[in-house]
């Protein structure tokens, strides 16, 4: 089980992916060159040791050749997204099979109408997804063009959620969007990288953080009535590199 992600800067203990990680939802806020990609890659092989299929969502479209080399394992299953039958038919082969799928996304497929739903939309509330996938929604670089496209995203992604067995990973960038707090109430683990373009009171540190150095927190996991502590702590993530 590769469960380790690396340790707390401030002890020696170690950082390992919580059984919860596999039910709610994670999200990963940093600037490009950071490592959330090394970060998402080691909470993917968490999900895939735990026989739970993946759905990686590349919304900057990549071509097969430009994805980083750790996510071409052995359960790598590249597809790109488009409206033909053709696609949906390899598509639903893939998910048949509860296979490990890499999906490149151009987030133009997306409806920019509330009472429009895209195919898109509908491809990612397939049955079969929404019952044995855990997802990864890994944005593009263009964040205003992304949320300006997807106007209604909070609603979607709160309607989204509510339909899923299993939780998701959502890589982004800095942005003001994450500032809500409906979004936050979203997720229950949070990774807070290197964010050199912010000025808020509290982020001087951010701008400092070397690569694959995140501030943690968490919703602690007990019964009651309270709202939940967030614990925080400063972590190192250990590079992932595929064995030869």
């Amino acid at each position: 089980m590769r469960d380790k992600l690396g340790k707390y800067v401030s002890s020696i203990n170690t950082l390992k992916v919580e059984e919860r990680v596999l039910y709610f939802n994670t999200l990963i806020l940093a600037e490009e060159g950071a490592g959330k990609t090394n970060l998402a890659c080691r909470i993917r092989n968490y999900i895939i040791d735990s026989n739970v299929a993946t759905l990686y969502l590349d919304f900057s479209n990549s071509e097969i050749e430009d994805i980083e080399l750790r996510y071409k394992d052995e359960h790598f299953n590249y597809i790109r997204f488009d409206e033909s039958e053709e696609f949906q038919v390899e598509f639903n082969k893939l998910v048949d099979e509860k296979k490990h799928i890499y999906m490149a996304v151009d987030p133009a497929y997306f409806s920019n109408k509330r009472d429009i739903k895209s195919k898109l939309t509908d491809t990612l509330q397939i049955k079969g997804l929404l019952e044995n996938y855990y997802y990864f929604f890994h944005d593009i670089e263009n964040l205003n063009g992304f949320y300006t496209k997807f106007e209604d995203f909070l609603l979607y992604m709160l309607n989204f959620l509510n339909l899923k067995k299993y939780g998701l990973t959502f890589l982004a960038q800095p942005h003001s969007t994450f500032e809500s707090p409906q979004i936050k109430l979203l997720f229950t683990f949070l990774y807070l990288g290197r964010c050199s373009n912010f000025e808020y009171f509290n982020t001087a540190n951010l701008k400092k953080l070397p690569k694959n150095r995140f501030f943690y927190q968490y919703r602690t996991d007990y019964h009651t009535l309270l709202f939940n502590d967030i614990k925080s702590n400063i972590v190192e993530i250990d590079e992932y590199v595929i064995e030869e």
